[in-house]
């Protein structure tokens, strides 16, 4: 059983091979070759006329020995970009030598503004006998004034009021109100 069993194998691989040879010899004979597009195109040696002697190998192909030894164009230097597709546009033109001309200032600049007051508005006390006194901070120190006092030095309250206080520097510049923040 075992020894039909490999010689039945032996003969389908021998059929196969077969039929393999017969499409191999077929293919040469026709002389068709499929083309790209899956049409066949026949070979140019067999539609040769009779008369017609067999062409070389470098007729057959075109070979052009002779542009080998041609000298060849120098690269040309920074002005080559691989990637424009256009010829470069033409230098500018060079300008007249003129001179500049200088405009003055008609005024100095105006100055920087002031900086904000860096003080914090923190409470109201009121008294009968002194009246409204505001409390701000810089976040280190309490200060106490009323209306008109100057604060640190450099500050002015201009005027107290219940939720807002109206500060200017010394000099009645950069008035400035500052709500109360309860801090």
């Amino acid at each position: 059983m075992a020894t039909e069993r490999s010689r039945r194998r032996q003969l389908v691989i021998l059929g196969g091979l077969f039929v393999l040879l017969v499409a191999v010899l077929v293919y040469n004979l026709n002389g068709s070759e499929p083309a790209a597009d899956g049409s066949t195109a026949s070979n140019p040696q067999r539609n040769r006329a009779p008369g017609q002697a067999k062409l070389t190998a470098a007729e057959e192909l075109d070979i052009r020995l002779e542009s080998l030894t041609e000298a060849k164009p120098e690269p040309q230097g920074a002005s080559r970009n691989p990637f424009r597709f256009r010829p470069p546009p033409p230098p500018p033109e060079p300008k007249a030598d003129i001179p500049p001309v200088q405009v003055e200032p008609s005024e100095p600049p105006p100055p920087p503004p002031l900086p904000p007051i860096a003080l914090k508005f923190i409470g109201v006390v009121e008294s009968p006998r002194a009246g409204k006194i505001a409390a701000l901070s810089d976040g280190k120190n309490v200060f106490y004034g009323k209306e008109g006092d100057l604060i640190e030095g450099r500050y002015k309250i201009v005027r107290i009021g219940a939720e807002s206080i109206v500060m200017e520097y010394h000099d009645g510049q950069g008035r400035q109100t500052i709500r109360l923040s309860g801090q």
